[in-house]
Formats: C-alpha cells, sequence, structure tokens
C-alpha cells in the first residue's frame, strides 16, 4: 500500500497500480515508428520491462500491378527489421523478442497484445487530421479504442508548413 497524504486530517490508502512488466511496440518500421521505437525501448529500460517488438504484415495490401514483392519477402524484411530493433534494445540491457504477423494491422496488434498480456503499447502516428483519418483509417486509432491496456501514442514531428 502507498500512503497518500491530503490535508493533515485525511490521508489515504491507495492500491498502487498495476505494474508495467511487459511493453509492446507496435512498429511498421516506417518513418512513424521511429520515434515510437525510441520511447519503448526507454521506457523499458527505465522500467525494467521486458519489450516485446511487434510488426505486422497486411497480406490484403499487394501492389495492384503484381511487381511488388512476394508475402514471404515482405515478411522476411518485417524479421530482420524488428530483429535490429531487438540487437538495438539488448543493448541497452533491456530483454527483448519479436514477432511478426499477418493480417489487419490494427487487429493483429490488439490481438497479439491481448495473447502476450501486454501492460503497455508503444505505436507511432503519422499525426494525420480527422479527414485524413476517417479516409484513410488509423492503426493507432483502433489500437487506442480497442486495447484492453494503456496506450502510448508517439506522434512524429509536423514538418514545416
Amino acid at each position: 500500500m502507498t500512503q497518500v497524504a491530503g490535508s493533515p486530517d485525511q490521508v489515504a490508502a491507495v492500491e498502487p497500480s498495476r505494474s508495467i512488466q511487459l511493453v509492446m511496440l507496435a512498429t511498421d518500421l516506417g518513418p512513424a515508428s521511429a520515434a515510437a521505437t525510441d520511447h519503448a525501448i526507454e521506457i523499458a529500460s527505465r522500467l525494467g520491462a521486458r519489450l516485446l517488438v511487434t510488426s505486422v504484415v497486411d497480406p490484403d495490401r499487394p501492389k495492384r500491378d503484381g511487381t511488388g514483392p512476394r508475402m514471404d519477402q515482405v515478411r522476411a524484411g518485417r524479421e530482420a527489421g524488428v530483429q535490429a530493433i531487438v540487437q538495438r534494445a539488448r543493448g541497452s540491457g533491456t530483454t527483448a523478442t519479436f514477432l511478426v504477423w499477418e493480417g489487419d494491422p490494427g487487429e493483429a496488434i490488439v490481438n497479439a497484445a491481448e495473447a502476450e498480456g501486454v501492460d503497455l503499447i508503444v505505436v507511432g502516428s503519422h499525426g494525420r487530421g480527422q479527414v485524413e483519418r476517417f479516409l484513410l483509417g488509423s492503426v493507432s486509432d483502433y489500437v487506442v479504442r480497442h486495447a484492453g491496456c494503456p496506450v502510448l501514442v508517439v506522434r512524429t514531428a509536423a514538418p514545416d508548413r
């Protein structure tokens, strides 16, 4: 129990919040994920938590002209990218592992977090406006609305206009 003091006449006993033992970094390895990666590694390191680096390959987004990479090539690229993040985290003394899932990114991130018992999800965002989010969808928005644990959304710096 933690003691929290109000006025000198009042003292309340408060149960400590659930500790963060497993942090999930949800990454597409793109520019919007770079700052989220930095934050996730720092948070896990400071808290002594484990880091689970997760990336989702969406099989419904192949190139329409058929000249894009095959799904196994995309998956291999993602695995190499998340393994590099795992090595970086381990270099800072953090225990880290990775998952590469296939499916709708928002749903897969939420499902993976639930299956793994994640305490905090860190995800990047492009910082799109409401109209773009409505038209294009937003993985980070979906995760915030559906995750069963806290979600930290890290926005990329806005370009100079």
